[in-house]
């Protein structure tokens, strides 16, 4: 099988074009990561603290400071924007095409960097945060979907899988901003890190610009010439070439087949077949955050810094190196283990590892000297599982587990859930490990309920989870209408063409519906008598 990931023989064209072109798209996960991670620095800044403080006084160091009801809505709002903007994301990529579609997640996104660069106070920081969220709700769910409609299938999980390589980026380099502007004792103690998101958001804008449209998208709205010309630059062949007028003709015929079971709405989404995938995709989302993952990422700096580490901003620059370097090996497992067994080596290296740092801390406390090193310890490895399987994983097969006519519906709806309980986390986690009145001051026990909710991925993956690996996204729709259970679908071989699916419908009458498995049999009845007639002639 060979070590390197590569085309199979003689795939004509080149991949460079479209390989390239999702890497760029990826870049956006930087705005993601960034805006995710800086928060978490800003509110372990003693001057911040002090300038949003409305009179609360610290009770461990006597200090003003937010309570946790003000950061939990500092930190949740952005998650709530997000939830938002993932719905906004469908209607918007199906109207204006994903390539403009970008264009407008990042404008939003930028409103919400100015007025949180503005803002003294806290009103103005949290609307600040919403606008920003509503951005990054909308990019994190065009993102995906640009790069699986663009993406040679042979490649496919590894372009999509940098989306989530530029998160950890993002996330690392608010770490080192943050790290590195803590000290200040003025403004740009914060408004240093939030400003810098104007750079990431320019350079994807000017990207943009010179983008091209998805072909999948222009055969969807009727712009065949367009699609050819789109496909063309993205497989470095000629527009007449036999292999693009393949692939093209195949595009088409699962979108004619696709429409002839009727114009996709929300309600269809949910429907059989489509309701199944669309439970996949949320409840694969949900878990996602479920893990724990953003608690590291939110919240890691004040806890480390309330379990008595003393360098907790050193601390979670190293967590953030741990999540940049093992998202690597996860781009080169998805193609080569496949998205089913990197998930279920994931979730088991994540359950032992929140459980580990669970009972240490329950057991030791986190006072004590060598359960920190401990703590800090299996947090990395818990974030190395993380970070080479359900971090890159998740967005690849949302990416590529729904048929054109819902794609981007299905996969707004998705990145919502993933959002919905990545703002149920955020709002939730101060109250369950603070200790101020009222809250559940668990700790370290809260990587309990994160270790619980790891061992609820391993069944899900082996119930839930259809292996995708170097199918065509118009292959993964024949694995679904054929394969009756996830477990079963390691060992499927497509062999559905649409093309003859649309001869048999054209020649059967658009009345006459028929399942996918008997157009199936149609088209090789009918190969089968046309191959007989000639030999016929011929004898």
């Amino acid at each position: 099988m060979g070590i390197m990931l590569r085309p199979p023989p003689g795939t004509p064209g080149s991949a460079l074009p479209a390989i390239f072109i999702g890497l760029f798209v990826a870049f956006g996960g930087v705005l993601f990561g960034y805006d995710t991670g800086t928060i978490g620095g800003i509110l372990g800044m003693n001057y911040w603290r002090k300038e949003f403080s409305t009179g609360y006084i610290n009770t461990k160091d006597h200090l003003p400071d937010v309570t946790s009801s003000q950061s939990s809505e500092i930190v949740s709002i952005l998650s709530a924007g997000t939830f938002f903007g993932a719905l906004t994301a469908a209607p918007v990529a199906d109207f204006i095409g994903r390539r403009l579609g970008l264009i407008a997640c990042v404008m939003v996104f930028c409103l919400g960097v100015i007025l949180q660069t503005a803002a003294t106070q806290i009103p103005m920081f949290v609307a600040g945060r919403f606008f920003a969220g509503y951005g990054v709700g909308m990019i994190s769910a065009t993102i995906p979907l640009y790069q699986s409609e663009t993406s040679p299938k042979w490649i496919r999980g590894a372009v999509v899988g940098c989306y989530q390589l530029a998160i950890t980026i993002g996330l690392l380099l608010a770490a080192i901003v943050d790290n590195a502007a803590k000290n200040r004792n003025d403004t740009g103690s914060y408004r240093i890190p939030i400003a810098v998101q104007f750079a990431w958001a320019i350079i994807l804008i000017t990207g943009c610009i010179f983008l091209p449209e998805t072909p999948r998208y222009l055969i969807k709205t009727g712009k065949p010439e367009k699609a050819a010309r789109s496909l063309s630059k993205l497989r470095r062949l000629d527009v007449e070439h036999p292999a693009l007028l393949e692939e093209l003709a195949e595009i088409t015929a699962n979108h004619e087949y696709e429409l002839s079971l009727g114009k996709a709405t929300y309600f269809d989404c949910f429907k059989g077949n489509l309701g199944f995938r669309l439970a996949t995709g949320c409840l694969l989302q949900a878990l996602q955050q479920l893990t724990g993952v953003n608690f590291i990422f939110y919240y890691g700096t004040s806890f480390f810094k309330n379990s008595g580490i003393s360098n907790p901003f050193v601390v979670s620059l190293i967590t953030s190196c741990v999540n940049v370097g093992s998202t690597f090996p996860g781009l080169y497992m998805v193609e080569k283990w496949g998205r089913r067994p990197l998930l279920l080596f994931g979730a088991i290296g994540m359950a032992v590892c929140q459980f580990i740092v669970a009972i240490t801390g329950t057991v030791a406390g986190v006072q004590n000297l060598a359960a920190q090193k401990a703590l800090i310890a299996f947090v990395c490895i818990y974030i190395f599982f993380f970070a080479c399987s359900w971090g890159p994983v998740a967005w690849v097969v949302t990416g590529e587990i729904f048929p054109l006519k819902v794609r981007a519906k299905s996969l707004s709806m998705t990145t919502a859930s993933n959002w919905l309980l990545n703002w149920a986390i955020a709002y939730a986690t101060p109250y369950l490990v603070n200790n101020d009145p009222g809250d559940a001051n668990l700790g370290s026990k809260v990587f309990f309920i994160w270790g619980g909710c790891c061992f609820i991925c391993i069944f899900f993956v082996w119930g839930m989870i259809y292996e995708t690996k170097g199918l065509s996204l118009e292959q993964v729709d024949e694995l679904y209408a054929k394969v009756p259970h996830a477990w079963q679908s390691s060992g499927f071989v497509p062999s559905v063409s649409f093309q003859d699916v649309a001869d048999v419908q054209h020649q059967q009458g658009a009345q006459r519906k028929m399942s996918l498995t008997d157009y199936e049999l149609e088209a090789q009845r009918k190969r089968s008598v046309t191959y007989n007639e000639g030999n016929e002639k011929e004898y």
